[in-house]
């Protein structure tokens, strides 16, 4: 039984589990539980033509551990703005930084009640840090910075996180605008952390991937190129090795890196 179907909240009375949703197929390929029959279906469906997406999945989580830990260790960010949580799994943004850093302040954004009742129960802070939630849109970049204002200190720098949220952006000029607004609004020394699923690996099978998705997923999403994702960091110093796979963003070991996935990601500095 998916633990969904247990969790308390309101939220949940109204929620359809014979749609297939981005957030519940992603647990599903990282070997979650918080998943219903139709997520699993779809997630399967997907799999038959690209069967590599479990790789990506899992990809991009280490990827999140590993960017964290440098910002925290190596960059000394101790606050993040993490937009577009996703369902709570092992290893969530707080965790990592708080287990280096325990007074770091962590905001997470979505706009999915689901993932709202899980982060209020599960994304619990370090006693001497914060963790806190807010319920807005990647489209809506104001609401988000208003509501931030009340955790996060806009005068000292952030790492706005957006792994696997500006795919659902399907307007890349509206994209654009809005890490536009949230960079405008950070001050220099914070990072902008991406990750976004590209063809630049796979080409057709994972174009077929994406179009059996929006056929029937839940919210439409894209790919972008490297240069896409790219131009996302304009005015920012890219950090080495720029625009790469997951896989290969400063891997552990030379092993970790070697197959590519197609889950892209970059890490940008505001000077």
């Amino acid at each position: 039984m998916s633990e969904l179907s247990e969790a308390p909240d309101q939220a949940l009375l109204s929620l359809d589990t014979s749609i297939p949703h981005s957030a519940r197929v992603w647990n599903y390929w990282l070997g979650g539980k918080d998943n219903f029959a139709a997520d699993r279906e779809m997630a399967e469906h997907i799999l038959t033509v690209m069967p590599s997406l479990v790789m990506s999945a899992r990809a991009d989580r280490a990827f999140l551990g590993r960017v964290v830990r440098y910002l925290v260790a190596e960059a000394g960010i101790r606050q993040f703005l993490d937009v577009g949580t996703g369902l709570p799994t092992a290893d969530n943004t707080h965790e990592v930084a708080q287990a280096l850093a325990p007074e770091c302040r962590i905001v997470y954004v979505d706009n999915d009640p689901i993932v709202l009742v899980h982060a209020r129960a599960l994304l619990t802070s370090s006693p001497s840090g914060t963790t806190e939630y807010v319920d807005a849109d990647l489209r809506d970049p104001e609401k988000i910075l208003l509501a931030a204002q009340a955790t996060l200190d806009f005068t000292r720098p952030v790492a706005l996180m957006l792994l696997g949220s500006l795919n659902f952006v399907v307007d890349t000029a509206q994209a654009r605008a809005s890490v536009a607004t949230f960079l405008a609004a950070l001050p220099a020394g914070s990072y902008l952390v991406v990750a976004h699923p590209s063809a630049e690996v796979h080409g057709e099978a994972m174009e077929e991937a994406v179009r059996l998705w929006n056929d029937a997923g839940s919210s439409q999403m894209t790919l972008r190129n490297r240069e896409e994702i790219a131009a996302f960091f304009d005015g920012l110093e890219l950090l080495e090795p720029g625009v790469v796979s997951c896989s290969r963003w400063q891997p552990d070991s030379a092993e970790a890196g070697a197959a590519e996935v197609s889950q892209f990601c970059a890490v940008g500095r505001k000077p």
